[in-house]
């Protein structure tokens, strides 16, 4: 493991440590533990849900971590908030400060096939054993507040339980990313040195608004007082809530490829294959034809924010050598995103899940991913911009299977089929379940095809578990 290098501000580089109180274990079981989190309510699975403060109270989520003596007050943060590649960002980022000899915390969500995916030091998700802990640690706090109505969620204690063990595990850096929208989500009870901010579009717009300002009203939430932004080009509507919420709270705010030159290109290898290689350049960082480690345009911008957060970073007073962040960087690897999980049948399964990260996949598969022709398996939840997927991947999909996950806020296929119907005339097919889904596109399909399964996290965690299976000869 690399060895922690204190940041030059020593006034941000006192060492402070979190009280351990030695108890007597509630859940003697890493089953019992996670069965008794799993009753809280967790609002990443109601179908029907109202954002407001009543719904997503933050005061609920201050009481918690105050009773956990306030660990998030422990870790330099950064956040970051953004319709997609939050958690590309926050990953590219994570591994460039880990490579430079820091001891990084990274909280994402959601998950795709486990729920240790969301809380990760220096890459190392955490074992059942440590979240056994802290689930016994957290017990007694927990139960006392849930005596009356305003019970911690499942998403709050599971923040909570991040910072609590980002602060036990003495980490330098914790990078944070948003779950829904910035002002009211759970994340946005810590005090960062630096906030980020990725693409905005359109998602969850029946929580965060229909039209994009209001949608980016919600993620310029995260912006403090006088906390450097760094953000991408925007659409002009969302960049003017982002920069009067900037003015308002006196925070340097720098765009890319505005405030700093960032440019990419993409090209193709014998070595690396089809790829997209960026520049990035300030006063005080150079990144010349950088290797973007994950396939697709979205991606290239996605690493020049992570790069420029990086380079900002430095003159906060951060030790950052740029030879260790290129080094760091070209390990990133990402679930669920561009990952081909079989070869025979060559199937690709990404995380898309609103309707510019489609757009952005068919994009990228068509440059990264030969085939003939590509069936795609699709299923989404309500809670998101249905018609505006599906009204992308008429682009892309030379055959079309509707199906749903597991997910209780999962759209019917036969609805989806309605919908797409009436989109752009051209047929489908449907099927209730992933595998029924498999076995009709492996009958139309031939070795140079691909199947593509995307539109959600639930169903992309299925397909993997489901190939897993296969594999283990289950």
């Amino acid at each position: 493991m690399a060895t922690t290098k204190k940041p030059k501000d020593k006034a941000r580089s006192k060492s402070v440590t979190v009280e351990t109180v030695k108890r007597p274990a509630v859940f003697r079981t890493y089953a019992q533990g996670m069965k008794y989190l799993f009753e809280k309510t967790d609002y990443e699975k109601q179908q029907k849900l109202r954002y407001n403060v009543t719904t997503f109270d933050l005061s609920r989520m201050h009481k918690l971590i105050k009773a956990l003596g306030n660990p998030q007050t422990k870790t330099r943060m950064i956040h970051i908030a953004g319709t997609k590649g939050k958690g590309s960002t926050a990953t590219m980022l994570a591994r460039m400060l880990q490579a430079n000899g820091y001891k990084v915390g990274l909280y994402t969500s959601p998950h795709v096939t486990t729920l240790h995916e969301r809380i990760v030091i220096d890459s190392e998700m955490i074992t059942e054993k440590q979240m056994l802990a802290m689930i016994n640690r957290m017990y007694p706090v927990i139960e006392k507040l849930s005596g009356d109505s305003n019970a911690p969620t499942f998403f709050e204690i599971f923040t909570a339980m991040a910072f609590l063990f980002f602060a036990e595990q003495k980490v330098d850096i914790g990078v944070i990313e948003t779950g829904l929208g910035g002002r009211l989500d759970s994340t946005n009870v810590i005090d960062p040195i630096l906030v980020g901010i990725t693409s905005i579009s359109i998602d969850h717009q029946n929580l965060l608004g229909n039209d994009i300002a209001s949608i980016a009203k919600e993620k310029a939430g995260i912006i403090k007082e006088g906390i450097p932004v760094v953000t991408v080009p925007q659409d002009q509507r969302a960049m003017k809530v982002l920069r009067k919420q900037a003015t308002e709270r006196n925070a340097p705010l720098v765009v890319t490829g505005r405030d700093v030159d960032f440019s990419y290109r993409f090209e193709s290898s014998r070595e690396h294959g089809p790829h997209t290689r960026i520049c990035i350049t300030t006063p005080t960082s150079r990144f010349e034809h950088l290797r973007v480690p994950l396939p697709g345009e979205h991606q290239a911008i996605n690493c020049g924010l992570a790069l420029t957060m990086l380079d900002k970073l430095k003159t906060l007073g951060y030790t950052i050598e740029e030879a260790k962040a290129v080094e760091g960087l070209s390990q990133v690897r990402m679930i669920g995103r561009m990952e081909i999980i079989s070869e025979d049948p060559r199937v690709l399964v990404d995380a898309a899940h609103n309707a510019a990260s489609v757009r952005a996949l068919i994009q990228a598969i068509g440059q990264h991913v030969p085939y003939d022709s590509m069936v795609i398996i699709f299923g989404c939840n309500a809670d998101k911009d249905v018609r505006g997927m599906l009204e992308q991947i008429q682009f892309g999909a030379d055959k079309v299977i509707f199906t749903r996950s597991h997910s209780p806020k999962a759209v019917f296929p036969h609805d989806l089929a309605e919908m797409y119907t009436e989109i752009c005339g051209k047929m489908c097919q449907t099927a209730m379940t992933l595998g029924e889904a498999m076995q009709i596109a492996r009958s139309a399909i031939s070795r140079e095809d691909l199947i593509c399964i995307t539109g959600s996290f639930y169903l992309v965690g299925q397909a993997k578990e489901q190939f897993q299976q296969i594999a283990a000869g289950q």
